[in-house]
């Protein structure tokens, strides 16, 4: 298969990266054990945090970024695919070499949301365990490199989430 095929047709390669062996990609792994500890962050949120989580519409959930690079960012995830990823052509960018170009995905399926990922290198993380594939539940703690996140649902539909 050809790199320009590799990583799908929206996904491009530098002219740097024809210098690499087998066009490898640049993703770093975690260099310490400690990287890896989970410590959940608990319900520490901010009245802007709350009032974000507060005004979601129907059918829509927020990322709130607890640590990492980009820090109380917030994201909306109001689609039915977000992707997630260090491609800036990522729904949800993350310039690092800790995430993979193409790292995770967020799928909706009606109210309900799933992190689904992407063969990244350094794996996706909810609630502490390495995941392939999981559904999210209000207050998830994702981590995608050394980025860690909440996940909150719209508080219109989460009645719906608990009765699945």
């Amino acid at each position: 298969m050809s790199d320009s095929n590799r990583f799908g047709d929206e996904i491009r390669r530098d002219a740097d990266d024809a210098s690499r062996p087998n066009g490898s990609d640049t993703t770093q792994t975690f260099g310490h054990d400690s990287d890896l500890s989970f410590v959940p962050f608990g319900s520490d949120l901010t009245d802007a945090e709350r009032e974000a989580i507060a005004a979601l519409p129907s059918r829509s959930a927020i990322l709130l970024v607890r640590s990492g690079p980009t820090a109380g960012a917030r994201y909306l995830l109001d689609t039915d695919v977000t992707t997630i990823g260090r491609h800036p052509e990522a729904d949800i960018f993350f310039d690092d070499v800790t995430v993979s170009r193409r790292h995770a995905e967020i799928t909706r399926t009606g109210a309900a949301f799933e992190l689904v990922d992407q063969r990244s290198l350094n794996g996706t993380y909810v609630n502490g365990d390495r995941v392939d594939r999981a559904v999210l539940t209000d207050g998830s703690e994702l981590r995608i490199g050394k980025f860690r996140l909440n996940f909150f649902v719209s508080p219109l539909d989460r009645d719906q989430a608990t009765t699945r």
